[in-house]
């Protein structure tokens, strides 16, 4: 969703790692992901570090932001920040995994990209998909109330609608390059006619609404990642 004309923006500020770095955390990397609920695509991650200095002018959440003012701020984020780097995990591994499991993987890509070993993690959110061994702060609305996790949400989000933008190329009538793989009117009447294509997840429901493919349907993996056996 996008802030409508004239609604004041939430800005973030460093309230959260100012209170981690007082606790000792020297590297504190923000981490937020983009591409969940998507029937097609990866589940894209960004872990991003900043400076401490005065964010780009705008900085938010970037489902608050209209697609063209997300471009223009990605492009002032990504030489401000101090370091950032970016895991993804593709419907292939999903599918075999199961959607935490790849968003952890998918996560610890984009940490373990990052020139330094972070001292604390902020998630967006309240569950803690990582894990040991990583010192990990989770926080509700993190995108649009912390610095480093707003960052994050940006470069994720213009870095994955950037991808699908390319895969419309290759699949067009999908509405990938506007949906950018989620549901949408002209995404369900294509897979209906056409089926799934290779950036699909296949062990997602939506494939029980369509008669012609969901014999396609792989079975979808258990909570511990294994392949349920019922």
């Amino acid at each position: 969703m996008s802030a409508s004309p004239g609604t004041a923006i939430e800005a973030p500020t460093y309230e959260l790692e100012n209170e981690l770095a007082a606790a000792g955390a020297g590297v504190i990397a923000g981490v937020d992901e983009v591409g969940r609920g998507a029937w097609a695509g990866p589940v894209v991650v960004c872990a991003a570090v900043t400076d401490g200095s005065d964010p780009p002018e705008g900085l938010t959440d970037s489902k608050r932001l209209t697609p063209k003012r997300r471009v223009d701020l990605e492009s002032r984020v990504r030489p401000w920040v101090r370091d950032h780097a970016i895991g993804r995990s593709e419907p292939e591994e999903i599918d075999t995994v199961g959607l935490t499991e790849a968003l952890r993987r998918a996560a610890v890509r984009a940490l373990e990209g990052l020139r330094q070993r972070p001292d604390a993690v902020i998630l967006d959110g309240k569950h803690d998909f990582l894990g040991d061994p990583w010192t990990v702060r989770t926080e509700i609305r993190a995108d649009s109330s912390c610095v480093s996790v707003a960052s994050a949400s940006i470069l994720a989000k213009v870095n994955r609608d950037t991808y699908m933008a390319g895969l419309d190329e290759e699949f067009p009538g999908y509405g990938l390059a506007t949906a950018v793989g989620y549901p949408s009117p002209a995404h369900r009447a294509t897979l209906a006619e056409k089926g799934p294509t290779p950036h699909h997840r296949m062990s997602w429901s939506y494939l029980d609404q369509l008669p012609k493919w969901r014999h396609l349907r792989r079975p979808r993996p258990g909570t511990d990642g294994q392949l349920p056996l019922l």
